[in-house]
């Protein structure tokens, strides 16, 4: 007889995290959520599903592990959905509330706050509250060494997973770089505390832009842009000028980054925007589905980064489309 597995999910009422925790409860998981408000998860609307009153709800910080520690020993594994785009720019409010004018100077200030010519008062704000390394890295990194440090009291039928939300690097320079070194910052940081506990594994998932129809409208234009855009790609013949090919003979014509940021970051903006022209958005739910999979702790194998296209593997995403195809024809 299996037993049920429990998995905690860092920030678990907000977009991605509220879709892991209703996805792991179809799949007869137990859930719990530890938030900083520590509140039940809402609709943009203000709507409270019915799933949700079926997960524990915390309150606790990921950066003081005495307030959710107590919880680790009795979880299967735990799912870390903390992270920001701009630093301390209030973008996520306005996507919520679906405020265009809000959103789009909420993106102006944060990529205007990010460069080197920001005011040195704000820098050190950032880096206090709010910082990419903060949010993206830090939170993360105490999370994992509360885990790692817990002993659990319950059976886990193999290594107990732990799972970040990471990202593709296609992002840049829209978002500005610290985004996305902070988040590999963070993988690799992660990838070496568990080089000395194998009775756990790592997971990165690196989704790109996340997209909800209802709960994100906002975004719902440009992840229909990027979907064209990746379709027309990977359509046009090999050789053809594509304006990702463009891109990526404009990349190669600049220095490579500095050593130490290379391993990190090992090319340009250029290519960084050449990968957003050619990955397809995904759908808020898909990366749900593939975060639940990997936090399963029967599929052991599933470890290591997984980008777009291994997440869509994962979860079956191409059979799920040629069985619709059929379907159709039939």
């Amino acid at each position: 007889m299996n037993s049920i597995q429990k998995i905690l999910v860092v920030g678990g009422n907000g977009f991605v995290g509220s879709a892991v925790c209703r996805t792991a409860l179809a799949r007869g998981m137990q859930v719990t959520s530890v938030s900083p408000s520590g509140k039940p998860f809402q609709t943009p609307k203000g709507h409270t599903p019915g799933w949700v009153s079926k997960v524990e709800w915390h309150k606790g910080s990921a950066l003081e592990p005495e307030t959710y520690k107590h919880l680790l020993p009795g979880v299967t594994a735990v799912v870390h959905t903390i992270g920001t785009l701009f630093e301390k720019t209030g973008y996520k409010s306005a996507l919520k509330d679906g405020n265009v004018p809000r959103f789009l100077s909420s993106v102006a200030a944060g990529v205007a706050g990010s460069g080197a010519g920001a005011n040195p008062l704000e820098r050190e704000e950032k880096r206090r509250e709010g910082s990419y390394e903060v949010v993206n890295r830090d939170t993360a990194l105490r999370v994992c060494e509360a885990f790692l440090d817990s002993t659990p009291t319950v059976e886990t039928g193999g290594p107990r997973a732990f799972v970040y939300i990471s990202a593709e690097d296609c992002t840049r320079p829209v978002v500005p770089a610290g985004y996305i070194k902070t988040k590999r910052e963070a993988e690799v940081s992660i990838e070496r505390m568990m080089l000395n506990h194998p009775g756990f594994r790592g997971v990165y998932i690196r989704p790109s832009l996340i997209y909800h129809p209802h709960f994100r409208p906002i975004v719902s234009p440009m992840a229909a842009l990027l979907d064209l855009s990746a379709t027309v790609h990977a359509k046009l013949p090999a050789g053809f000028p594509t304006p990702s090919a463009i891109l990526r003979t404009l990349g190669a014509a600049l220095p490579r980054p500095a050593q130490a940021q290379g391993a990190l970051l090992p090319d340009t903006a250029f290519d960084a925007m050449a990968r957003a022209l050619t990955i397809p958005p995904i759908h808020v739910d898909h990366v749900a589905e593939a975060i639940v999979m990997a936090a399963d702790n029967k599929r052991t194998d599933v470890r290591g980064p997984y980008g777009v296209k291994e997440m869509r593997e994962l979860i079956g995403w191409h059979q799920k489309g040629q069985q619709d195809a059929s379907g159709a024809h039939a």
